[in-house]
């Protein structure tokens, strides 16, 4: 008999393993939960052969021990193996599982089970619309199981609330925060979905988007802007930051926007009449599509002389086609090469929304032709350029 023989002899160890197996499935809980009737579990146990007690006697007689003193709460039948050379020995054949109370002792869960049945026997007291899924992912519950009754009083509230909408901060549950709801957005978006009415969720959202998904007030998005005509400034205020759902019409006068990225360059940006300057904010730019009197402005945009500004560019030209760009050419980059940079992560995206000449000059920056990652930051373009480009405009 070989090793590789008596590796194949099912261990107490072996047949622990197969049982929990069963267990992270779920199997004996939610046949505990639906009361499914407990009928013993019985292993087949993989033993000697009959030629192996002649050849290896002293390996048999240690695998038998090992069930004798191994087996714990599992009941252990035998089988009468051999004949005449070897003479008939009783080696263990099956084990079984008589009680759950045995079942949950050889795999050391118990408190866990009681820990389950109490959240179970919770909701269908106070959250029957949980009780289902409850007894369908039990292991989710106990993955859970210190937060539960938080989480079920969370989800109890949300449902019965009929009031206004609410910022997450508003929700009113001992023991239950910001914090809390923010840390356990994806099982509480979960069961969320099985309690709330269709038209309190906008499915629209993908659970990801807890707060949008369920209908919470998120933070307000805001403009910055500073007035770039004396003779249009608001109440005497020549720089204001407002939120965007507010800013429905532009100050007095107002025709032109520009649209920088740069702080520095957006504080330092030059009078103009009949114009504001917005500090866009990178991608954030998509924000100014809460303003629909900007499709009857003109707008002029200016970014860092990258990929990632053009991407800028053509994301904000979805929203207002008729964007204009600013010292985003090729003569810029060029005769600023003394203070060209490293774009660290470009982007090489399909930007359908640029002009002939912008296009090309993003298609050599892609391609690589003026170097690796060549960029050209926004503060990095000398003051007297964009002078000379207002001029023009």
């Amino acid at each position: 008999m070989t090793t590789r023989d008596r590796r194949r002899w099912t261990t107490p160890d072996d047949v622990v393993n197969r049982l929990r197996k069963r267990w992270e499935r779920g199997t004996y809980l939610t046949a505990l939960a639906e009361g499914t009737p407990w009928e013993p579990i019985c292993i087949p146990l993989t033993g000697p052969k009959p030629g192996d007690i002649t050849s290896d006697l002293a390996a048999v007689l240690t695998w038998t021990r090992s069930w004798a003193a191994d087996a714990g709460p599992l009941r252990v039948t035998n089988r009468r193996v051999g004949g005449r050379v070897a003479g008939t020995n009783d080696l263990p054949h099956q084990a079984w599982v008589d009680r759950p109370e045995s079942l949950w002792e050889i795999l050391g869960v118990a408190d866990d089970v009681d820990r389950y049945l109490r959240h179970l026997r919770s909701a269908e007291t106070t959250a029957p619309q949980l009780v289902g899924w409850i007894r369908a992912n039990p292991l989710k519950v106990l993955a859970h199981t210190l937060a539960w009754p938080r989480l079920q009083a969370t989800v109890c509230w949300l449902t019965d609330y009929q009031g206004p909408s609410l910022h997450i901060r508003q929700v009113d549950v001992p023991g239950v925060d910001t914090k809390f709801i923010e840390n356990h957005r994806a099982i509480l978006a979960t069961l969320l979905d099985i309690s709330l009415p269709p038209e309190r969720i906008d499915s629209t959202y993908p659970r990801a988007n807890f707060a949008e998904r369920f209908q919470f007030l998120r933070k307000p998005r805001y403009v910055r802007f500073r007035i770039l005509d004396s003779g249009s400034m608001l109440a005497g205020f020549s720089e204001l930051t407002v939120r965007a759902d507010e800013f429905a019409e532009p100050p007095p006068g107002i025709t032109n926007v520009y649209v920088v990225e740069n702080e520095t360059t957006y504080l330092a940006f030059p009078s103009m009449p009949g114009s504001i300057v917005i500090h866009g904010g990178g991608y954030a730019v998509t924000q100014l599509a809460s303003l629909p009197w900007l499709r009857g402005t003109r707008i002029v945009y200016w970014g860092d002389l990258d990929t990632h500004g053009f991407a800028i560019l053509n994301r904000l030209r979805k929203h207002f086609p008729h964007t204009e760009s600013m010292l985003m050419d090729r003569s810029t980059l060029i005769s600023h090469r003394d203070h060209w940079a490293r774009e660290t992560v470009p982007t090489d995206e399909h930007l359908e929304l640029l002009s002939d000449e912008e296009a090309e000059i993003y298609q050599s920056l892609t391609d690589g032709d003026f170097g690796p990652g060549v960029r050209l930051e926004q503060e990095r373009i000398r003051f007297s350029a964009l002078e000379s480009a207002l001029a023009e405009i």
